[in-house]
């Protein structure tokens, strides 16, 4: 039996991610490290092929070993990779994860990496361009806007072919101060403005725009999308181009750790999409994939088992209220 042909693609860089396993040390103590595989577009292609989406993940990576087990570690969640391109001459990227005095902090290693060396004429490879015209969602983030000057120009390609193979572009702003430091925002500015989804937090939407107010960022993003807006309050707020307008709270979680939670949540957001599912029942899909990585160690983690994610989708608000997720899984607490 041939593999299903990939309903939603994810473009951007994955890199290595080596955590500090010092018990709080400094960094230049620690001596002990987990690895595992990160990086927004990947994580949110783990994410969608654990919820049933059939998803590829395009880029570039070293030939190296970590290039190697990036791949082997999607394949064994279940995303094609048969549309990566090889690099014999640039390493794949890294980052570093490392929790001292309360604070968690990456370290990037990126520079230079194969992923950076992507241009518009990626996107004509013969793997590359079949995959996005099967797609019905295509997904990346301002991340791959800002790795490299050929990296922006391909996503102003890749906003141009939507308008040719059909597909929803979806685009996670992630705002990175460090990578656009001394490099104007205009090619991330023109990708959010080409989105049909613009995934957005609101204390990143106040540092890059200058407002988390929803009907400003709808006059600053434009009339095409639809805005998630992720508040501090933890609400999800969604914002149709018709105006139409509905929000979520999140659930109750024990936080182990709050990054990857993110692209999770954009998982599960896309996923609902995809699936026809009510705005709603999206936002509470975006919520649950969520939790389930906060409630981890790990920048990615399993969503619950269908039965617990059909049962808190179809609950009441007030059943919604009260559930609650932890490292032993999720409490419904009378859901079912």
């Amino acid at each position: 039996m041939t593999d299903p042909v990939p309903r939603a693609i994810c473009l951007g860089e994955a890199m290595i991610m080596l955590a500090a396993e010092a018990g709080g040390a400094p960094l230049e103590d620690v001596e002990t490290f987990r690895r595992s595989v990160g990086g927004a577009e990947c994580n949110v292609a783990g994410g969608l092929a654990a919820l049933g989406v059939p998803t590829g993940w395009l880029s570039r990576l070293g030939t190296d070993g970590f290039g190697k087990h990036v791949l082997h570690d999607l394949q064994s969640r279940g995303v094609d990779v048969g549309g990566v391109e090889d690099d014999p001459t640039r390493p794949t990227g890294l980052y570093v994860k490392h929790s001292f005095n309360g604070r968690t902090q990456m370290h990037y290693y990126r520079s230079g990496s194969a992923a950076a060396a992507m241009d518009p004429a990626f996107l004509d490879r013969p793997a590359v361009r079949d995959r996005l015209a099967g797609a019905d969602l295509v997904h990346t983030t301002g991340i791959t806007a800002a790795i490299s000057t050929t990296a922006a120009e391909m996503l102003d390609r890749l906003a141009a072919l939507r308008d040719t193979l059909g597909f929803t572009l979806s685009v996670d702003l992630n705002w990175r101060p460090a990578l656009w430091r001394d490099a104007d925002p205009a090619p991330l500015w023109r990708l959010l403005r080409a989105a049909d989804v613009v995934l957005i937090g609101a204390d990143e939407a106040v540092a890059f725009a200058g407002t988390s107010d929803p009907g400003e960022l709808r006059e600053l993003v434009g009339p095409r999308s639809t805005i998630v807006l992720k508040s501090d309050a933890h609400v999800a707020l969604a914002l149709e181009p018709d105006g139409r307008s509905t929000e979520v709270s999140a659930l109750t979680v024990d936080v182990v750790e709050p990054v990857g939670a993110g692209d999770a949540f954009a998982a599960g957001y896309l996923a609902g999409t995809l699936q026809g599912l009510p705005m709603e029942q999206r936002l509470r899909l975006g919520h649950l994939s969520a939790a389930a990585v906060l409630a981890v160690p790990e920048d990615h983690a399993p969503p619950p088992d269908a039965a617990t994610r059909q049962a808190l989708l179809a609950c009441s608000e007030a059943e919604w209220a009260v559930a609650q997720v932890g490292p032993a899984g999720v409490r419904l607490g009378g859901v079912v």
